[in-house]
């Protein structure tokens, strides 16, 4: 089933962006009923890295989970939801503190966008002179927009400190932003906040919780593969047996 669902995905992929240049600066790919993925490029160290971002379109309006990576895309990201959609933005969501979630936060606040961390994630924000969201959010808290239902989750620490995962029970698709990492990754990237050895736990925590998804997007690279949880997690276990055994 799962095999037959990235089989699917991945001709979607191919078929929603045939109309998208690949140098484009903000693609947008349809995931599944109401669910789009949007990427977005930034230049890190002389790389030009893509980021994973999502939004939902709902009969309230358009939900955004994280912001794009590269500031230039804020404004034609609601102006291409808006033709595309006739909707506007009404919320945005940051799933952590670091600038390709949660840097265009103020931008979206002063569009009158309502926007979201946890506690932690505005603790952060705020010990580093960045713009914070406008609202709060305990760690597990359940939202109904419209005609669609969520769950936002913290998990534990993992990536970063303040790391949270988006469930969305109904059509079982786990919005994992850099908490997971993409199934073609070759390590676990930028570990400058990150605490691997809870990681783990936390990983299978979310396994626990959110079983049997059918999409699930990681936050950088391709999304198309439903393992990429399962991936992760190998990462994580072998990255914290390598420490082990490097201190005996």
């Amino acid at each position: 089933m799962q095999n037959l669902a990235s089989i699917i995905l991945f001709l979607g992929v191919l078929f929603d962006s045939s109309g998208q240049s690949k140098n484009s600066p903000l693609q947008i790919s349809h995931l599944t009923g109401d669910f789009y993925v949007y990427k977005t490029f930034h230049d890190y160290n002389g790389t030009l890295i893509s980021a994973n971002a999502m939004y939902l379109v709902t009969d309230k309006g358009v939900v955004l989970f994280d912001t794009p990576w590269d500031e230039t895309q804020y404004q034609p990201l609601l102006d291409n939801i808006k033709a595309k959609h006739n909707k506007d933005v009404i919320m945005c969501f940051a799933t952590h503190s670091h600038e390709d979630r949660a840097g265009g936060l103020e931008f979206y606040r002063q569009k009158e966008i309502k926007t979201y961390t946890i506690k932690a994630t505005d603790e952060i924000l705020k010990s580093e002179n960045k713009k914070r969201a406008e609202f709060i959010i305990p760690n597990d808290t359940t939202f109904t927009i419209g005609q669609h239902s969520f769950e936002v989750c913290y998990p534990g620490k993992g990536h970063a400190p303040d790391n949270i995962v988006v469930w969305f029970d109904k059509e079982k698709v786990l919005y994992g932003g850099c908490f997971i990492k993409s199934a073609e990754a070759k390590d676990l990237g930028y570990l400058g906040n990150a605490d691997v050895k809870e990681w783990e736990k936390s990983i299978q925590k979310v396994q626990t919780k959110f079983k049997n998804p059918i999409y699930i997007i990681p936050g950088h690279d391709d999304w198309t593969n439903v393992e990429s949880l399962k991936h992760t997690l190998k990462m994580v276990q072998k990255y914290n047996t390598a420490q082990v055994s490097g201190k005996k």
